[in-house]
């Protein structure tokens, strides 16, 4: 079989999209490293502009595309696909391309367990090593539905196969829909991945600060596993930072209890928005602005992961950027739409 093939004028990179694929799947696949984000259409970090041949789009409506980016022609990589030979122009960078090659396989869901009212974590299990850095996502292939889902790992690289997701139920989310209400123990569903470039960097000697709102909880519990698992808190402190609505949407401590260290090497904190009158005693507000007085030293001299909705990570970027003078190589973050 001819497959067509995907010329980037930009860095004259070269490679072939198999069926199913996207162009931004098709690229990573083959260790381009085409920009991104999100790979679900929702950030816009995955625009292109087609030079030659003919796509299909997948997701015309893709909230990451503005209207001035139709005007001028521009589509995303992650919801497009080339009906034959294309010539794009596309942002890349040796960032982006993967330390672990993604791939797809077939995944059977084992269990499920609530976190919250409306946080559940799917265990699913595949065969071969479950390859995978803490802090990565994978896209989900779920019955019913004819596009994938990306979703954030929460437990770590491992040789049974495991791969463990925390998800939220989104309203009207048909995604989460199946997952919460259709998918029994024993069904089956494709699953590609791993995807994500906000993974833990274990050669920064810098202590890390992980900050989560809804269910940015998967990253970053992967990513204090992930810590522990490397050693990396014998000499390091975790601070991890919790965003919730309500204090029933409060949840993680008990994760990183069972790591060793906690309370000494990793302490948690969680914010909660709206404490209403239930008695809630902990911090209240933004969970962003908690940050400057609860690290004791400047911001400047930590590296920061977080995970969650994007008024959160738009704020948190901005407050670390722009007020503290954080590198920006220090600050690594998933944006969950």
């Amino acid at each position: 079989m001819v497959h067509p093939v995907i010329t980037n004028e930009r860095d004259g990179t070269r490679f072939e999209q198999a069926p199913g694929d996207t162009l931004l799947r098709a690229a990573l696949r083959a260790g381009v490293g085409l920009s991104y984000e999100c790979n679900s259409g929702g950030c816009g970090g995955c625009k292109f502009e087609l030079l030659a041949g003919d796509i299909e789009t997948l997701w015309p409506a893709a909230p990451g595309l503005g209207e001035r980016d139709r005007r001028r022609g521009r589509h995303l990589a992650c919801q497009c696909r080339a009906l034959g030979d294309v010539t794009i122009k596309a942002a890349s960078g040796p960032e982006y391309v993967p330390v672990r090659a993604p791939r797809r396989r077939r995944a059977v869901l084992t269990g499920s367990a609530d976190i919250t009212h409306d946080l559940r974590e799917f265990r699913f299990r595949a065969e071969g090593e479950a390859d995978f850095l803490p802090g990565q996502f994978a896209m989900l292939d779920l019955p019913g539905l004819a596009s994938s889902r990306a979703y954030s790992l929460a437990n770590t690289s491992n040789g049974d196969g495991e791969w463990h997701f925390q998800i939220r139920r989104v309203p009207n989310g048909q995604g989460t829909a199946t997952l919460f209400d259709h998918l029994q123990p024993g069904a089956e569903i494709g699953l590609d991945g791993p995807y994500g470039v906000a993974y833990l960097r274990t050669d920064s000697p810098r202590d890390i600060v992980c900050v989560a709102g809804g269910s940015g909880l998967a990253p970053m519990i992967s990513i204090a596993r992930g810590a522990a698992e490397a050693g990396m808190l014998g000499a390091r402190r975790l601070h991890f930072f919790y965003g919730a609505r309500e204090p029933r949407d409060v949840c993680g401590e008990a994760m990183l209890a069972g790591l060793p260290g906690f309370g000494e090497r990793i302490t948690y904190c969680p914010v909660v928005s709206m404490p209403g009158d239930g008695g809630w005693t902990g911090a209240t507000g933004f969970v962003h602005s908690h940050l400057p007085a609860a690290l004791p030293a400047p911001l400047a001299r930590y590296e920061f992961y977080f995970a969650g909705p994007p008024p959160m990570t738009q704020a948190l970027q901005e407050m670390l950027m722009v007020d503290h003078r954080v590198p920006f190589e220090q600050i690594h973050f998933d944006r969950f739409f």
